[in-house]
């Protein structure tokens, strides 16, 4: 996956929130990105251990498997330790974000959503995540 290509994409989305995922949608699949999507954590796992998207979209607050058990269940599976993951959330009050980056978040994108510049945001969660797995490796 090139984080400057987001043709190469293969991105899981989770959200309860049908908007979300159609937002996300719209966007993701006009750059040609292969999208997932999945309305809870449980079937997250499941899509995540068939598909292995190459960047998962998940919200945190979800009924049945939240965002926050989904991110420790695809870092213990083998193809997870490195997939970037990032936080969507409506959770935007002072200190979340700081919370959600040292849970192991890769970036936190606050709702509501901004098609006008998601993809930029995308783009520099992906840059993120790369810099951090860079400094891991040396």
């Amino acid at each position: 996956m090139n984080p400057a290509d987001p043709s190469t994409w293969r991105v899981l989305v989770v959200d309860d929130e049908p908007d979300s995922i159609d937002i996300l949608q719209i966007v993701l699949l006009a750059v040609d990105a292969t999208v997932y999507t999945a309305t809870n954590g449980l079937e997250a796992l499941d899509i995540f251990q068939q598909e292995s998207p190459s960047i998962v979209l998940t919200d945190l607050s979800m009924p049945e498997r939240d965002g926050w058990q989904l991110l420790k269940d695809i870092r213990r599976s083998e193809n997870g330790v490195h997939t970037p993951v990032i936080a969507l959330t409506a959770h935007a009050m002072a200190g979340d974000k700081q919370r959600v980056m040292e849970a192991g978040f890769d970036g936190y994108l606050s709702k509501p959503l901004r098609m006008m510049t998601l993809l930029q945001d995308l783009q520099a969660c992906l840059e993120n995540h790369n810099n951090r797995e860079a400094v891991s490796k040396e």
